[in-house]
């Protein structure tokens, strides 16, 4: 005898708590749903409304200093520690999950120029104007009642900026027209490297090809060396001054400056005779510049008190972050789990914000992660719509801001305009196409 019972199983309809999301029956067979695309389109305009909607990147604020925050650094390995420098001198220890400051040390007479962890996080070096390496515990003993120094370095110049090796004990210093190679265990330099008679004001590691690094100069050149060589490997001579420089942390042969003249440019040290691409956006001096742990997306902090995420592979921004309290950017800092940045103005504050805007943090439920998932698989699938990628786009910005980047529009189509014309009224050949990522390149010095 055969019994056929009607069944259905609980799990397949029913929530598991009341504020769990409802299961919706789906059937995938594409003849049963003609209007697939049409009903797609729409779900991908409702749910990039709503990313606009539920955007709010700020977190929190670091208060703590008293002047205004003039660089920052990450742990090599941890995420809660952070470390900032300010102009009158002092250094705070930040816990990042609890916001508050473990520490403040009053390392330098004048400006912290730069600080850099060695290798393992166990130790700190910090520079400033008062010609002083100065290298500090990063978890000194309980009975430590003063903060003092490991060891101290007295130099001839005031030392700019600092950085350290990935894996060995070596890091390397600028000064005024000087770069100097040292070693933890030894108070004299192994090598030092000149290059005309301007000042050397940042120096960054390559940390994928270790031997390299690279400095910006105030003459507006930007030099690679190599610490097996005696002398620099090439430089470059760009319209303005390069600020700082950053290396792509999943490349070893790109690296990002950012520049007076309001942009960004991305070089390949194979080929110095124009930058891979350029990143516009700010309307003042870009004043630092820090690469996310995954190498696709980097971000700036300029002089218009604003902070942009630039996409590696586009000249636009994706994101800008500003508040009306928020004045001049000087630093910038992207953590290490790829999920905040940090900021730090010269009105005393550090900022943090999430990468992603609209971002849910916390722990989500499985069906809430693919809920997620599928609604920023639409929003790719339809990027390229006009509506989506108006909405996707738009940004409200502060007025002076808005006027600024209306004014240098105009005035790039205004040089573009006029350099048509005069290859359009002149002899053939007599007024030669200069491509613009070659406009900015001055020199290649090899």
């Amino acid at each position: 005898m055969k019994v056929k019972v009607l069944s259905r199983n609980p799990d397949e309809h029913l929530r598991e708590t009341k504020r769990d999301i409802h299961k919706v029956q789906r059937n995938y067979d594409r003849n049963e749903h003609p209007f697939e695309a049409a009903r797609e389109y729409m779900a991908a305009v409702r749910n990039v409304k709503l990313t606009r909607i539920f955007a709010k990147p700020f977190i929190h604020n670091l208060e703590g200093h008293k002047d205004g925050v003039s660089c920052v650094a990450k742990h090599p390995g941890k995420l809660s520690n952070l470390l900032s420098g300010s102009f009158n001198g002092e250094v705070i220890i930040w816990n990042l999950p609890t916001a508050k400051a473990e520490r403040t040390i009053l390392a330098h007479d004048g400006i912290v120029r730069g600080i850099a962890f060695d290798n393992e996080g166990e130790h700190f070096f910090t520079v400033g104007d008062d010609t002083a390496i100065k290298l500090w515990k990063t978890y000194p003993n309980d009975d430590e009642e003063i903060e003092t120094p490991v060891n101290t370095i007295i130099t001839k110049d005031p030392i700019s900026g600092i950085s350290h090796h990935k894996s060995t004990k070596e890091y390397v210093t600028s000064s005024d027209n000087i770069v100097s190679l040292w070693e933890e265990t030894r108070n004299t330099s192994l090598k030092e490297i000149t290059w005309g008679n301007d000042r050397i004001h940042d120096i960054k590691f390559n940390n994928v090809q270790t031997n390299l690094f690279a400095s910006c100069v105030s003459n507006r050149d930007v030099i690679l060396y190599d610490i097996r060589n005696k002398a620099p490997i090439r430089a470059v001579t760009l319209d303005l001054k390069a600020n700082k420089l950053c290396w792509n942390p999943m490349e070893a042969y790109t690296f990002t400056t950012a520049n007076e003249d309001f942009t960004s440019f991305t070089f390949d040290i194979r080929q110095f005779s124009k930058p891979v691409n350029i990143h516009m956006d700010h309307v003042g001096a870009v004043t630092d510049i820090d690469y996310s742990p995954t190498g696709k997306e980097f971000i700036t902090a300029s002089f218009d008190r604003t902070i942009r995420i630039f996409e590696t592979s586009k000249g636009h921004s994706r994101e800008i972050y500003h508040t009306k309290r928020m004045q001049i950017v000087t630093c910038v800092a992207w953590s290490l789990d790829n999920k905040y940045v940090i900021s730090g103005s010269d009105e005393m504050n550090l900022r943090v914000w999430k990468s992603n805007a609209s971002e849910k943090l916390g722990a989500l439920k499985p069906r809430e992660r693919a809920a997620l998932n599928y609604s920023s698989a639409l929003i790719d699938k339809f990027a390229a719509h006009p509506q989506v990628k108006r909405i996707a786009r738009h940004r409200h910005v502060p007025k002076p801001i808005y006027k600024a980047q209306a004014e240098q529009k105009s005035i790039r189509e205004r040089e573009k305009r006029k350099e048509a014309n005069r290859r359009r009224h002149s002899k053939p050949g007599s007024v030669p196409y200069v491509a613009e990522r070659a406009k900015h390149i001055v020199d290649v010095k090899e």
